[in-house]
């Protein structure tokens, strides 16, 4: 601590000495320790900052391997394809499905009751009654009054029912028609009985079914099944295809993995894996005035490189999984990068697609060990980053701390200082009014002036 000199000349000049800067010199020099604190503060920071973007790389690389790892990721993804698409639409494959070749031949399509009623000429109302059957459900009634009389209101009438039967109005030059649609399925068979149902000029109501109910008919794979739909969603675990005409010969339909879908996802690992590569490099090196980066010899850097560099060396000799990253085209090159050969990945995934699967899905194999490896190093829970972040808040708080308490220290101090520097600065302005005082007293006493 430097020592702090109060200038004042003279004793017997009684200019004294500037209070104010001897204090701020003092407390200037009281407060050093403060530097070498902010110092610290920075530093710490630096790092802070470095942590989080770290933290924030890795946390990508394991989104990114969680696409690879999760069972309903990239690995479960279908894709399918029929060979007569005029006949059958493959809908949707979810990760339910199995891949495989099927055949499907189509005898008959599902259909719906339709049933229309004979024309009602313009400007004539309807009477009675109208009783509507599906299949051996319950029969509906609806007795026709002031709110319904009309062709356009017995058919919302019908809808209001909400029994699945579409009823709408076709209209030409010879009336109105009443024209109902049923459920496909035959199950689904419309029973009408209009017998008691006139128009406003005497003329009984009469209905024609132009179409009967009838369930699709079709062969997959050599069985013969039915459907009330031509929806089928239940035939294929995780399936749907949609029946769109009859067949003359078997349709081929195709269930495949979705190889484009985990290329895709092999390449966002190995770009994340990369980033988190180049930023760990990164923090090894100087910065372009010379300084070290944040992060230089740290040891949590260290754990974090030697623990990622074993994960990737990690194999597996079990019989049916990949035993290390090359054999899907992945290589590791200079600084720890990453790259990934396109094709000797499709050879992979076409010749050994549960063993590749296996590498990443299955219990202690290269993707769940690499998973369990990024857990333990990242910044949530007890993560390596994690914890190296808590223990530099601790300091940051430490210091923050230290400062707070020596600056309440030095409040009460620079307070008492003043008080005493001005007390002192008093008296010496005082000293030449107490010489005189004394001359004037030796000079009454012995009748001579002091020199």
């Amino acid at each position: 601590m430097a020592v702090v000199g109060i200038s004042f000349g003279s004793a017997t000049s009684g200019k004294g000495f500037d209070v104010a800067a001897t204090v701020t010199s003092i407390m200037t020099n009281m407060r050093a320790p403060e530097t070498a604190w902010a110092t610290q503060t920075t530093a710490l920071t630096a790092q802070d900052a470095a942590l989080s973007s770290l933290g924030t790389d890795m946390s990508a690389l394991s989104t990114a391997l969680a696409t690879l790892t999760a069972f309903d990721g990239a690995f479960s993804q279908k894709q399918g394809a029929v060979s007569d698409t005029s006949a059958v639409a493959l809908t949707n494959a979810t990760t339910d499905a199995s891949a495989g070749m099927h055949t499907l031949t189509v005898q008959n399509l599902a259909n719906s009751s339709q049933v229309h009623s004979s024309a009602i000429p313009s400007g004539l109302t309807l009477g009675g009654s109208f009783t509507l059957q599906i299949g051996s459900g319950a029969s509906k009634t609806i007795t026709l009054d002031a709110t319904n009389n009309s062709v356009a209101g017995l058919a919302a009438a019908i809808n209001n029912l909400n029994e699945g039967v579409s009823a709408t109005v076709i209209t030409d030059s010879t009336g109105s028609r009443l024209s109902l649609t049923g459920p496909s399925g035959a199950e689904n068979e419309l029973t009408i009985d209009a017998s008691g149902l006139t128009d406003s000029g005497g003329n009984s109501v009469s209905m024609t079914e132009t179409q009967a109910a009838a369930d699709a008919q079709y062969t997959l794979d050599g069985i013969p099944l039915t459907s009330s739909s031509n929806t089928i969603s239940t035939a294929l675990n995780g399936v749907t295809f949609q029946l769109l005409g009859t067949t003359s010969r078997a349709v081929t339909m195709q269930i495949a993995n979705d190889t484009s879908t985990i290329s895709s996802a092999l390449a966002s690992f190995v770009s994340a894996f990369n980033t988190l590569a180049t930023a760990l490099a990164g923090q090894e090196a100087k910065n372009s005035t010379g300084a070290a980066e944040p992060l230089f010899g740290d040891q949590t850097l260290s754990l974090i490189q030697s623990q990622i560099s074993t994960a990737l060396a990690f194999a597996t000799g079990n019989t049916g999984k990949s035993s290390n990253l090359a054999q899907l085209g992945i290589t590791v090159g200079t600084g720890g990068q990453l790259s990934l050969d396109s094709s000797a990945l499709s050879t992979a995934l076409s010749t050994n697609f549960a063993g590749v699967s296996n590498f990443f899905q299955n219990v202690g194999d290269f993707g769940q060990n690499l998973t369990t490896v990024l857990n333990g190093l990242g910044n949530s829970g007890n993560g390596a980053l994690a914890l190296r972040s808590a223990q530099n808040t601790s300091q940051e708080k430490t210091l923050a701390d230290n400062k707070t308490n020596l600056e309440t220290r030095l409040a009460t101090y620079q307070t008492q200082l003043t008080s005493e520097l001005n007390s002192a600065n008093e008296v010496l302005q005082s000293i030449p009014s107490r010489l005189s005082e004394i001359d004037q007293i030796f000079a009454a006493i012995t009748g001579y002036k002091s020199s």
